[in-house]
């Protein structure tokens, strides 16, 4: 397992991917609610999520998302298609993705008996199907519903249920190796972004080493825009933030 990085202020880009996987999310039956909670955990803790996707059940395009998020990011972390029925595919395809047969951990097969006998319920076929990883794969921990999910190479395979996606991605956080925590700042604009989009464009040119974005935002009947700026050194976001504060003051004149 990844060792965390022990000098969390060090200047190491650490970056993530994410794969979102099931057809509910796709036909709109279930709201996606991991990624959200995945992009915030990873911000704080120095780790830039830059990329999302969303594949239905389908075998090959799990693996093709899989092999391209691991080739590109220092993680990737996956949610939902590890339960019990038969569309719950993601250990297959993943164990498929790094070339590796997948079969019932004999750990995973002993912690989920114990649990249902405790429960006084039956330990079904499908219910063992939750004992399904990759051969060498690693457990993370799910103080829930106890069904483990996985890790295997740089790829975190967790379950759908947000509540539980959430306490499993609690268990892997301190697993993680972090980067330089990202600095914010905001400034409320009362133009739109056609106003603001000529010199807030040569205000990114002169601070390349800070990000700009601008949100359009809609409230009691009128536009206005929130220009947010992160970086990783105070000086230079002060700068920055004190030169976008002049342009909507120049702009307001």
């Amino acid at each position: 397992m990844p060792e965390k990085n022990s000098d969390p202020t060090e200047s190491e880009v650490v970056t993530a991917g994410a794969l979102v996987i099931g057809d509910e999310i796709l036909s709109g039956r279930i709201r996606e609610k991991n990624a959200g909670h995945l992009a915030a955990v990873l911000t704080a803790i120095g780790i830039d999520l830059r990329e999302v996707r969303i594949v239905g059940d389908d075998e090959a395009a799990i693996i093709e998302a899989v092999n391209a998020l691991r080739a590109r990011y220092t993680y990737v972390f996956t949610s939902g298609g590890i339960g019990p029925t038969h569309d719950d595919i993601t250990a297959d395809a993943i164990a498929k993705a790094f070339g590796l047969p997948c079969d019932h951990d004999p750990q995973a097969l002993k912690l989920l008996g114990d649990y249902y006998a405790d429960r006084g319920l039956e330990f079904t076929e499908a219910r063992k199907r939750m004992a399904r990883m990759p051969e060498g794969a690693a457990h993370i921990d799910n103080p829930i519903s106890r069904a483990p999910g996985f890790l295997i190479g740089n790829v975190h395979v967790m379950a759908g249920v947000p509540a539980v996606f959430q306490a499993m991605l609690d268990n892997v956080v301190p697993t993680l190796r972090t980067g330089r925590v990202l600095l914010s700042r905001s400034v409320d604009c009362p133009f739109g972004e056609g106003v603001i989009g000529e010199p807030l464009a040569k205000i990114q040119d002169a601070f390349p080493d800070i990000a700009i974005g601008s949100y359009p935002k809609y409230d009691a009947g009128r536009f206005w825009t929130e220009i947010v700026l992160r970086g990783a050194e105070e000086r230079r976001l002060g700068e920055a933030e004190a030169a976008v504060a002049a342009m909507v003051s120049s702009l307001a004149a």
